[in-house]
């Protein structure tokens, strides 16, 4: 396990191309978003979003999300309207995930089955720019229903394995995940604020 160590406030390339080198060779990552770290994998790559799941010790029953590189590349992954895209600039980049019908282009493995993906646009340069040549999974890094924390170290104790690499901001602010909107409806709907 290759740890790097950086600034939330930088984005240093050659980390930013180390990190995307091992999402491509199919390894799993610790990385920092605007809200909590998350754990990356390529999603075209099925090996390394299983991983994600068995890090996590996550049911296959529950969907990942998706971290793009920023709002217009939202359409790669998932059909968005323009009212919908609309609603989704004016909070993105920020600390939202937003649920919309997924693209044929998004594995199954990744939404578990379902019609509908999760997608986000942190307000993290760093984050976005590791989404630059394909899309990542975002999720927590913590063992499923379990408290998420802030440091590195500890959540590596916590999950009780190695990643591949890990990009280390230091502690995070926040210990608290993206809040989930869902837009596939009539009307918006909050799942988790």
């Amino acid at each position: 396990m290759k740890v790097l160590k950086t600034s939330i406030d930088e984005v240093d390339e050659d980390i930013v191309h180390e990190a995307i080198r091992v999402l491509a060779d199919g390894g799993v990552i610790l990385y920092p978003t605007d809200t909590v770290y998350g754990l990356g994998a390529n999603i075209f790559d099925n090996k390394a979003v299983r991983r994600v799941f068995d890090i996590k010790k996550r049911s296959f029953l529950k969907p990942l999300s998706i971290l793009v590189r920023n709002v217009e590349t939202i359409g790669m992954v998932s059909k968005i309207s323009l009212g919908q895209k609309n609603t989704i600039s004016s909070y993105l980049p920020g600390p939202y995930t937003f649920i919309l019908s997924k693209r044929k282009i998004v594995p199954r493995y990744i939404t578990s089955g379902l019609s509908n993906v999760g997608v986000r646009v942190p307000d993290c340069e760093l984050a976005c720019r590791l989404a630059s040549i394909f899309p990542i999974t975002t999720t927590s890094a913590n063992l499923s229903d379990d408290e998420v924390l802030s440091n590195p170290r500890e959540i590596l104790e916590q999950l009780d394995c190695e990643v591949d690499l890990v990009i280390d901001v230091g502690d995070l602010n926040t210990k608290n995940a993206s809040s989930i909107i869902d837009l596939t409806g009539f009307k918006p709907k909050i799942i988790r604020k």
